[in-house]
Parts: structure tokens; C-alpha cells; sequence
């Protein structure tokens, strides 16, 4: 079993094709069944988070950072969408809920390492259980680079169903840059499965509200 780039290529563009006009840009997203995955055990689950080589077009990933003093004020700088500093953080340990809905808003989380305890302490019961656990950087770290590479990444993350789901893109890019993204996710779940691709039953691909679409292997 394998996937080629014509047969990725095929499917999306069918999915535009089936997909009506909307009055907003759809989003591309690939879904993907698993077969002889044990899910009720750990080692078998799979969270990771891929960067899509080519981006997610005109929606890119919103970004926030934890962050405190010098690192606070460079996030802000390099077009973080939102910075929440160490002493803002401690001030919502009694208000989860008006925390959650801030965080809600945003896709991808960064957050300076010595703050890690904390961000888990307060923020970990929110976005543990969505998958979306900051990714820790030092205090000196590229933020420009590291922010711009969040914003291509999507979350691959099993629960109790043999499937994963997520974006590739959207109507305004190319089918070839969609496809290259797709191959980029395909890839990544294969190396997370004991029989590789033979734990893969099947793929495909729609528009956010277009019909699905399969991609034949």
C-alpha cells in the first residue's frame, strides 16, 4: 500500500470540484483511519505535531507565548498574536474559566522554559487535554523563526477513535502545495505506527464543508 503524488493530486481536485462556493475561504483537511491500533494503550496513541511545508495559506496558525521581561517584549515584536507574561498567568489561577476562553482563541502555544511549571501549573488542565501544550524555547531562542514555524503546524492527536483529522491548507493555495502537504502528514503518521503504512485504512480529503473524498492507495 502506497500513495502517490497523482492520486493525492486526483482527490483534491475532485473535493473542490464536489465543493459548493461558500462566502468564506473552506479550509482543506485531511482525515485519516487507522486498522489494528490499539488505542486503549499509551505507546499507541499518537500526538505529534507536523510543520506543513507549504503552510496553511491565508489561515495560518494564532499564536500565543508565555513569556516574561525581555522575551515578552520580543514576542510582541516578532508578531506573536498574543503574549501572556508570567505575573498576568498567576493572576488566573482562580479564574480558569475566564482563562479557557482566552486560550480558545488560539491554535499554537510557545512559552519561555523557566516558566514551563507554571504555564503547566495553570494553563496544563486547559490545553493538556486539547493536545496544544506549549512548546517550551529558552529565553534567548530565534522567536521570529520559532513563531513563523508554529504557524505551519498542525496537531496530529488520536482519542478513543482510530482516526486523525487536520488541516492541510486552504482554497487559496495550489493543488501541488496541498498535496505536498498531505505527503508531509502521511509521512509523519507512518513513522508513528508499528506496521507503518499497513496500519493506514484509509484517506481522504475535503473541503470544511465540501464532501470527503478518497484518495486511492
Amino acid at each position: 500500500m502506497s500513495v502517490s503524488r497523482d492520486a493525492i493530486l486526483e482527490a483534491i481536485r475532485e473535493a473542490r470540484e464536489r465543493s459548493k462556493k461558500r462566502n468564506f475561504t473552506q479550509s482543506f483537511e485531511l482525515i485519516i483511519n487507522l486498522r489494528d491500533v490499539d488505542l486503549k494503550r499509551p505507546e499507541n496513541r499518537i500526538n505529534e505535531r507536523v510543520e506543513l511545508p507549504k503552510g496553511l495559506g491565508s489561515k495560518p496558525q494564532k499564536v500565543c507565548v508565555f513569556a516574561s521581561g525581555g522575551m515578552a517584549l520580543r514576542a510582541k515584536r516578532e508578531g506573536a498574536d498574543h503574549v501572556i507574561t508570567g505575573d498576568e498567568l498567576k493572576t488566573y489561577v482562580d479564574r480558569r474559566k475566564e482563562l479557557k476562553k482566552i486560550l480558545k482563541e488560539y491554535d499554537m502555544f510557545i512559552a519561555e522554559a523557566p516558566l514551563m511549571p507554571l504555564v503547566g501549573r495553570v494553563a496544563g488542565p486547559i490545553l493538556g487535554p486539547r493536545g496544544r501544550m506549549p512548546t517550551p524555547v529558552p529565553p534567548n531562542a530565534p522567536l521570529k523563526d520559532v513563531i513563523e514555524r508554529h504557524r505551519r503546524m498542525v496537531v496530529l492527536r488520536t482519542r478513543d477513535k482510530p482516526y486523525l483529522m487536520c488541516k492541510v491548507g486552504d482554497e487559496t493555495m495550489s493543488d501541488e502545495d496541498i498535496a505536498e502537504n498531505i505527503e508531509a502528514v502521511i509521512s509523519a503518521v507512518v513513522g508513528k505506527l508499528k506496521k507503518g503504512i499497513r496500519n493506514i485504512k484509509s484517506i481522504y480529503v475535503k473541503t470544511t464543508m465540501g464532501e470527503a473524498v478518497k484518495i486511492k492507495v
